[in-house]
């Protein structure tokens, strides 16, 4: 899976508000990611949220580092094996965004 460029993350990024870019692309670790944190009104609704998520991780077969913290959740989305961002994850980030 090829990386995108640093346009097609731009651009990516201007279609999912809130969603920002970290992580660096030249070091030598897993390079960069996209990442959200989603505040809910109840812990139990941070769970559902994210059974949802996990639902269209597996669906997806791209699955995101999720963060729980009582009744907010972060989502850092990046490709592994790619070792930074693709398509996938941008993907991903809209099918989240339509379940919040």
């Amino acid at each position: 899976m090829t990386r995108l460029s640093d346009e097609s993350v731009s651009a990516g990024l201007s279609e999912l508000p809130g969603w920002s870019l970290t992580g660096d692309a030249t070091s030598d670790g897993p390079g960069r990611a996209i990442e959200k944190t989603y505040e809910l009104a109840a812990f139990a609704d941070a769970i559902a949220f994210v059974v949802r998520v996990g639902f269209l991780a597996e669906q997806a077969d791209h699955h995101p580092d999720l963060d729980i913290r009582w009744r907010t959740v972060r989502v850092l989305l990046t490709t592994h094996d790619a070792g930074g961002l693709t398509d996938k994850d941008l993907a991903l980030a809209h099918e989240i965004e339509g379940v919040v």
